[in-house]
């Protein structure tokens, strides 16, 4: 009997262990990555001088017309505008045109992405570890694909859950939609142009310089031009597969 009520108390003292951990990775992890996040994003704008538009935090904004590829292992191990005079489009040589972003140390927050459809404004940092970068709730950029401006592909990974998860609604952008990315230098506009529901998690075609998959036929992009390429796990609170979002450079302009 005593064997009985003592299996009975371990069960119950390892069931409130994981509901613990269960809370921590879902609730605190986002709360510190959030918080921490915002703080960065604020940072980069006071070094800068010229604070951007902010999403209001919470959820997405439902009124505006909705690998690694792998960001939850190591990914390192893997592969409308105006047109106003002073923006450029890609390809046009204007003397006003900033210099394309050059390549920041390691782990550095160098960039800020912002993305109003799902009211998304997080930092972007060089590199797609886990602890140096993902796991404080930064998107990270994939090391050897193009900067922000530059011709190719400007490839980045976030978390889908927990530690920030900023890349959560990223299912929910459509073609049209606004990938916004602030430097020191310049903003460039990114427009969704195409996503890819579902791929392998080795896929790497998805963020080669002109960015195609490897596993799903034709999708993706068979010619050179400026890129962006969202990447996160899918379906959520797993990591088989990877969700994918590409858009093209509409306009840059200098801040």
């Amino acid at each position: 009997m005593r064997g009985l009520w003592g299996a009975a108390e371990a069960a119950v003292t390892c069931g409130l262990v994981l509901l613990l951990l269960v809370a921590h990775q879902l609730w605190w992890t986002n709360r510190q990555a959030r918080e921490g996040a915002e703080r960065q994003v604020q940072a980069l704008e006071e070094e800068w001088g010229s604070p951007s538009p902010s999403a209001p935090p919470g959820a997405a904004a439902e009124s505006h017309p909705d690998p690694d590829p792998d960001p939850d292992s190591d990914p390192e191990s893997r592969t409308s505008g105006s047109g106003g005079p002073s923006e450029q489009r890609p390809g046009r040589r204007q003397q006003a045109a900033p210099d394309p972003t050059p390549a920041p140390r390691w782990d550095q927050a160098y960039a800020v992405l912002r993305i109003p459809r799902i009211a998304i404004r997080v930092p972007v940092a060089e590199g797609v570890s886990k602890g140096g970068v993902l796991n404080k709730g930064y998107v990270g950029h994939y090391p050897r694909t193009a900067q922000p401006g530059q011709g190719g592909n400007f490839a980045l990974a976030g978390h889908r859950n927990t530690h920030g998860e900023p890349f959560r609604r990223i299912n929910r952008l459509r073609g049209g939609d606004e990938l916004v990315v602030e430097t020191q230098k310049a903003i460039y506009t990114y427009v969704v142009d195409k996503t890819l529901a579902q791929t392998s998690a080795r896929d790497s075609g998805v963020i080669r310089p002109v960015p195609r998959s490897e596993v799903k036929a034709g999708h993706g992009y068979s010619s050179p031009g400026y890129y962006i390429t969202l990447t996160t796990c899918t379906p959520e609170y797993t990591s088989k597969y990877r969700l994918i979002v590409w858009g093209k450079l509409q306009s840059m302009r200098p801040r």
